[in-house]
């Protein structure tokens, strides 16, 4: 089979191409590198099944020609990362809302089965216990930026429902917990490799608020298994699914795993949320999944742990250092060759896990 995967050289959606490529499948990725990295694409890029083109979901007419020759397409693009979103709220609200409704529509027009990759942000300050598919959305006032994240995905949810009810478009949705791993990238507050980037430097690791606030954190392994077994499954057709680990970790017991795992003699320092983000910000207590739906109709379990998450990501980033430390000492600086980029790849793939 041959798909297109919207955001293909993001953290996820690398994840998700090199796993259809391991399994025999072409892809054609579509990203314009806003977030996205052509490094991470260096592994599935060097087998020869994997096409890359830099563009726009926004941009209609590239869109429908890709579409049109794909036999399904995963949408993950997106603007990302609650750094991102605070910073840049019109343009991520605009880009995100105007690439699902391009992609959406062509995928539709060509009957081109679609997984839209919405989020746990949806539910907006709901954080009553284990969170349903139906569980009720609860979000703060619209000048607090946070929210046109949550908005924009709760369109692009509605859109594909809309879809699938009058024109019976093959359209699923995946809502993402906190999910984490390696090529996760920490610029855009992203929580885990902005923790192991700090202790591998020595820093002190920053845990904005007071750190009692709990997430669940899935393993990107995790979470690609999901999207491929929703993927493959008809009865998901015009349903949503979420996907995470059902195991809540307070941000501050995170920090103290990261310090341990790497050895680190970094210490935690706690920084105001107003401080970390400017005024206005609102930060969500909890934040569980209750995935019954997914186990119920594909079986899917996560079989890795956020120890195995923090591994990854240590050697991950500690690859990344060595590499980079070669590139300068051979051309007197960090040229983020592609051989380079393969080896990092490589390493992270070739990581056994053990339970």
């Amino acid at each position: 089979m041959h798909h297109l995967v919207t955001g293909g050289a993001g953290f996820i959606g690398s994840h998700l191409t090199d796993a259809l490529v391991a399994r025999g499948d072409t892809v054609t990725v579509l990203d314009d590198l806003s977030t996205g990295r052509i490094n991470n694409l260096q592994l599935a890029l060097s087998t020869g099944n994997v096409e890359f083109v830099e563009g726009s979901t926004s941009d209609a007419a590239l869109v429908n020609d890709l579409i049109a020759r794909a036999d399904s397409c995963f949408h993950l693009a997106s603007a990302v990362g609650v750094q991102l979103i605070v910073d840049e709220a019109y343009d991520s609200l605009i880009k995100n809302v105007r690439g699902c409704d391009v992609v959406m529509h062509a995928a539709a027009n060509h009957d081109v089965p679609l997984v839209f990759s919405s989020t746990s942000e949806i539910y907006g300050k709901n954080s009553e216990g284990a969170l349903a598919e139906d569980s009720d959305r609860l979000l703060g006032p619209p000048q607090r930026s946070r929210w046109s994240y949550a908005t924009a995905k709760a369109f692009g949810e509605s859109l594909a429902f809309g879809l699938c009810n009058d024109r019976g478009a093959p359209i699923k949705v995946v809502r993402l917990f906190n999910t984490t791993g390696p090529r996760q990238t920490g610029a855009y507050g992203m929580v885990l490799p902005t923790f192991v980037r700090q202790a591998l430097d020595g820093s002190n690791l920053t845990v904005h608020g007071n750190g009692v606030q709990t997430r669940c954190f899935a393993h990107v392994s995790d979470t690609v298994r999901a999207i491929l077994l929703l993927a493959d499954t008809d009865e998901a057709v015009g349903e949503v699914f979420n996907v995470g680990a059902g195991i809540e970790m307070p941000i501050i017991e995170l920090a103290r795993r990261v310090i341990e795992q790497t050895g680190s003699d970094a210490k935690i320092e706690l920084v105001p949320f107003d401080e970390a983000y400017g005024d206005g910000f609102e930060e969500l207590g909890r934040r569980k999944p209750d995935t019954t739906a997914l186990t119920e109709l594909t079986g899917w379990q996560p079989a890795l742990n956020v120890t195995h998450a923090i591994e990854d990501v240590i050697a991950y980033e500690q690859a990344a250092t060595e590499f980079a430390a070669a590139d300068v000492a051979l051309n007197g600086s960090a040229t983020g060759n592609a051989e380079s980029n393969l080896a990092i790849a490589s390493r992270f793939r070739t990581t056994e896990h053990t339970s």
